[in-house]
């Protein structure tokens, strides 16, 4: 009986040891955080540059939500690659972002970026670039691998609308 004894609380010790020497705490991974994330939207940024809709989808989670001034909003990363598909396809297709704010839940677990865009993208009617920019929001959570991927991304333009076309007389 006492051999069994000896036996449950080595190893219970064992197991008390090595639950303590586990992973760093999300407040020791702060910084390494913030950084990863800025990394991951200079690499976001490279990827419109290089105009592949796939590597751009590979930034969200599965049921992530995009909305953009204009459009309904996609759910998901299905969704949200179609219409990066046909966003890509237009040569004057620019998008530049930078977030001014990044924090990160004391958890580790999710964060958030805040900054400014600048878009260019063909108009549909005049079939000329037009320029927008804005704000945006997105929403991140961290994924088993250590990587940050969008599950929330909302973008609010500050460019004002165009008026209407005037009617034809």
């Amino acid at each position: 009986m006492t051999r069994k004894l000896i036996t449950f609380l080595s190893i219970a010790v064992v197991a008390v040891t090595m639950s303590c020497a586990q992973a760093p705490k999300p407040a020791e991974t702060h910084d390494a955080d913030v950084q990863a994330l800025k990394d991951t939207e200079a690499q976001w940024n490279k990827d419109y540059e290089s105009k592949d809709a796939d590597r751009l989808a590979g930034h969200y989670t599965d049921d992530a939500v995009l909305m953009v001034p204009g459009m309904a909003p996609l759910a998901g990363k299905e969704a949200i690659r179609s219409a990066l598909k046909q966003m890509v396809a237009d040569p004057a297709l620019s998008l530049k972002f930078e977030a001014t704010r990044v924090e990160v839940a004391s958890a580790g677990d999710l964060a958030y970026t805040q900054g400014s865009y600048t878009l260019t993208v063909t108009d549909s009617a005049t079939k000329k670039p037009v320029n927008d920019k804005g704000s945006y929001v997105t929403v991140y959570k961290k994924q088993a691998d250590g990587s940050w991927k969008a599950v929330s991304d909302i973008a609010s333009s500050s460019t004002p609308p165009m008026p209407p076309p005037a009617p034809e007389k």
